[in-house]
């Protein structure tokens, strides 16, 4: 039940990435035809950064769970069981502990930039905070991922799944 919880936020966060994707397109879209026709629409440039970043900070756990993100697997390759398992733990505790920091301090801008009342400067001063939603719902949720890992690994459960970039590769 609790697999199938965090595989559906997971995946959730990613259709969420995915449509924050097509709408930057959109908004892209949108910026070209207004130039070429003549009209503008205020603050297209700032939101198609936001929804730029919205779909990065949103995939991010989802990446590492399909074992997209990059991984130095050079040194790892080349260690017998147990030390490759010591190096495992190391760099998901590191991983852990940083994404913990990057999510609390990302929910703290959010909190700020509300508290603050804090807007774009842009001519449509969007409120930070809104923008800001997404980033730290997307550390928040990496977080969750790099725990899951590490609970996975601790109990012996954890599969790396391969990237298929290394078959593609000539």
């Amino acid at each position: 039940m609790i697999r199938h919880s965090l595989n559906a936020l997971y995946g959730g966060c990613a259709a969420l990435a995915a449509l924050a994707m097509i709408a930057l397109l959109v908004a892209v879209l949108l910026s070209i035809t207004g130039r070429q026709l003549g009209f503008n629409v205020p603050g297209i440039d700032s939101y198609a950064g936001f929804l730029l970043a919205a779909s990065g900070f949103l995939s991010l756990a989802h990446t590492l769970k399909r074992g997209e993100h990059i991984r130095v697997t050079l040194l790892l390759n080349a260690l017998h069981a147990k030390p490759k398992r010591g190096l495992e733990l190391w760099t998901l505790v590191a991983g852990v502990l940083l994404s913990g920091l990057f999510a609390f301090y990302a929910a703290k801008l959010a909190w700020q930039s509300n508290e603050f009342n804090d807007v774009s400067t842009g001519n449509d001063a969007t409120p930070l905070w809104i923008p800001q939603l997404s980033m730290a719902l997307g550390a928040a949720v990496l977080l969750i991922a790099m725990l899951d890992e590490l609970v996975l690994e601790l109990r012996g459960k954890r599969v790396l799944p391969l990237s298929e970039e290394a078959t593609r590769n000539e």
